[in-house]
């Protein structure tokens, strides 16, 4: 992490071209330094075999096994010579179980020599399933020969192997054997700890925790080495997020209080029901920040329909109140809509301003979305710049250059994690002075994720849903076990709607010829290779509902490249009532509310990640009704988006859904870098697991930042920092 010369060394230079290339392309490991920040991912013991029961399938997995048996195996073969092929069958053992591996042509001879039974070696390759059986084809192999002093035992120092995080073109005893040249390095390392926080938590010095993790000799040895190594990622990050909050607080903005008696006022007297203890208690601390002369920079969580669009809205009242402007942006455009139809129906004629029936208070509420027609644009943004419109919803649209505001205020980003943060950032620049930030997010993030990934934000968490909203039942249809259960999904939804209700058929595509997987140049995931078959699209499916299990509805498809007027007419007919089923994509995902709509089926469930299943669920049971969520998929009950699915269904708890979720994916990098493709900047950090370690790492970083913004007296922190803060992630945060 600290790097130094030493450690800025190329790895072409210390190791050779034809390594560093791969090292570079497939690691992402380009120096000395990273080289030593590339951990191990697990240990073997000597006189321990790795468990072969546990082998991963389709993973590369590193093995040390005995030879139980080999069988070298003729064949007729039209490509051999003489039609005779030749094939070596060996199975290892490790007291676990048993494995195969499998050698075909001239690959055959080196093995047929070395790999006699009793011999012990590493083995390394692709898990695969052949006569429904494990097997590795042409592994890779290291022969381990007892305890002498050949190379292998030199290289696997100690009674520990280390076995790292590998690929096909570079074994993991070949990343072993290269860190084994690059570790006289590690002494070099400057430390990024302060000394007083290293000693006081008892920490080993940075050169002997990668020692210790490259080489270690008791599992004493790694403890130390992670505990060390955890600390030093999780402090890095956190002064970085720290530095960040800091230079935010000495930013100057316009401090927003209320006027008494009021917008705000007259809305709130006009609502039909009382305001959750949660969200009384949310606006307290929204309205807290707006008043100070520093701009908020707040993250409001909550469950899907737990209130947050009211919240949002009561603090865009109290800052036109006190003179400025609002802005929400939605990250699509039938969000944006949604938004500006239901906000304009709450507010009233409070949203008349300026037109015959508007009230004393009121104010313009304005949608500005990149398809609006030439005249209706020009009259909503001259309606801005002359502040005859208090509060803006709208798309990304509002943050093109001609977007000109009389005085920005408030900004409130609807659903963050579809947001860049470029666009963020630009909106911000539209204030004479950077304008106050909400951030809204529906899905719920563990505390531990919040203050690593959003730590430069102040989070408040909504976690109570409002009166009158009902439980919602999920279950899940394995379609292809039990075909019978996909025929009595389609009974409940006639059931449905034969009660006077409606219902929402997900699918993960539309189904136009753009749209076309044949076209598409992704690579199929592993699971979609096994299932050979496009997901389903949202137009096929409408088409055979309609004429089969669905006939006699009124059902109406919904997509997101459809024009925005159909797509406003179709919203506005469902809203209504007019149509019993909607066939959509996931543009229903965010904010769509129509509380007379209770059953949801979602199509081919398992393309769609947890939080988004969570999030498309709760578009249901938003009325007096309970609502009910059908999980179509064609996978096996063994498969994990299978037990991803079941995971889904068993709970309605958002935040314990979001858990479920990181340990499934693990962490993409918290510095956003996960969109870049980039390698992850944790390594040894695990956010779910070692949440007291990064509260802990947060107050330190704090501290130490509030007595030295500029790192003057701590230059191995600064230097950690640069390694941590490329240019990119620099930007990343600046923009945050």
């Amino acid at each position: 992490m600290d790097l130094v010369p030493a450690l800025e060394e190329p790895l072409k230079k210390v190791l050779g071209p034809a390594t560093a290339k791969v090292m570079a392309e497939h690691l992402g490991l380009h120096t000395v330094g990273d080289l030593l920040h590339h951990y191990p991912r697990r240990y073997e013991e000597r006189g321990q075999l790795t468990h072969l029961a546990d082998l991963p399938l389709d993973e590369h997995a590193t093995v040390v096994a005995q030879v139980a048996d080999a069988r070298l195996l003729t064949f007729s073969s039209p490509k051999a010579p003489r039609g005779k092929g030749q094939r070596l069958e060996v199975t290892i053992t490790d007291g676990s179980g048993q494995l195969k591996l499998v050698f075909f042509g001239n690959g055959v001879h080196k093995p047929h020599k070395e790999l006699l039974p009793g011999t012990r070696a590493l083995f390394a390759g692709k898990v695969s399933v052949f006569n429904r059986r494990l097997q590795l084809a042409h592994p890779a192999y290291e022969l381990l020969r007892g305890e002498d002093v050949s190379e292998t035992v030199d290289t696997w120092a100690g009674a520990l192997i280390p076995l790292y995080p590998a690929t096909a073109k570079l074994e993991s005893w070949k990343i072993a054997k290269a860190v084994q040249t690059v570790l006289p390095s590690a002494q070099e390392a400057t430390d990024p700890l302060p000394e007083s926080l290293r000693a006081g938590r008892g920490l080993v010095p940075l050169p002997e925790a990668l020692l210790k993790i490259h080489r270690p000799h008791t599992k004493a040895d790694i403890e130390d080495a992670r505990s060390r190594l955890k600390w030093d990622e999780a402090f890095v990050l956190q002064v970085a997020l720290a530095r960040r909050r800091h230079a935010d607080a000495q930013l100057p903005a316009v401090a927003r209080k209320p006027k008494k008696d009021g917008l705000l006022t007259a809305f709130d007297a006009k609502l039909p029901f009382t305001l959750t203890e949660g969200q009384q208690k949310v606006s307290k601390e929204i309205f807290d920040d707006l008043a100070t002369e520093h701009p908020m920079h707040r993250l409001l969580q909550g469950e899907v329909g737990s209130g947050k669009t009211m919240v949002a809205l009561r603090a865009m009242l109290a800052v036109v109140d006190a003179g400025g402007q609002a802005a929400m942006l939605a990250p699509t455009e039938v969000l944006a809509q949604q938004h500006h139809r239901s906000i304009t129906e709450m507010m009233g004629e409070l949203a008349e301003g300026g037109m015959l029936g508007g009230v004393e208070h009121s104010t313009k509420v304005v949608l500005l979305t990149g398809s609006m027609g030439a005249a209706a644009r020009r009259q909503a943004l001259l309606h801005l710049v002359t502040a005859e419109a208090g509060i803006v919803i709208g798309t990304h649209a509002l943050i093109e250059d001609k977007v000109q505001f009389h005085d920005l205020g408030l900004v409130v980003v609807d659903e963050q994690h579809r947001f860049g943060v470029e666009q963020r950032d630009a909106l911000r620049g539209k204030g004479k002075q950077p304008p106050h930030l909400l951030v809204m997010t529906a899905t719920p993030i563990p505390r531990t994720v919040a203050m690593t990934v959003f730590g430069d934000l102040e989070t408040s968490v909504l976690d109570q849903l409002p009166a009158g909203r009902s439980p919602i039942a999920s279950h899940v249809v394995p379609a292809a076990d039990k075909p019978h259960f996909l025929s009595r999904a389609w009974e409940r939804v006639r059931e449905e709607v034969s009660n006077g209700h409606q219902a929402y058929v997900v699918c993960p595509r539309i189904g136009d010829e753009d749209d076309d997987p044949k076209k598409s140049k992704k690579k199929p995931s592993p699971e979609d290779e096994a299932e050979k078959r496009p997901p389903l699209a949202v137009l096929d499916v409408a088409d055979q509902l309609a004429k089969g299990p669905l006939q006699g509805l009124k059902v109406e498809v919904l997509h997101g490249r459809m024009p925005p007027d159909d797509k406003d007419a179709v919203m506005r007919r469902f809203a209504a009532g007019e149509t019993d089923v909607l066939v959509a994509t996931t543009v229903i995902e965010v904010g769509v509310n129509v509380p007379n709509a209770t059953a949801m089926v979602i199509m081919d469930a398992d393309r769609f990640g947890v939080s988004q299943l969570h999030q498309l669920r709760g578009r249901v049971g938003r009325g007096s009704a309970p609502g009910l969520c059908l999980l179509v998929t064609e996978m096996a009950e063994a498969s994990p988006a299978r037990q991803r699915l079941t995971a889904v269904a068993s709970t309605l708890d958002g935040f314990e859904l979001s858990r479920i979720d990181l340990e499934q994916r693990r962490e993409g990098d918290v510095l956003g870098q996960a969109q870049s493709g980039a390698r992850t900047s944790l390594r040894m950090l695990a956010v779910i697991d070692d949440e007291e370690i990064i509260a802990e790492a947060r107050e330190e970083a704090s501290a130490v930042v509030a007595s030295d913004p500029d790192l003057e007296h701590l230059p191995g922190l600064r230097t950690a920092l640069q390694a941590l803060l490329d240019e990119e992630r620099e930007q990343y945060l600046e923009k945050g």
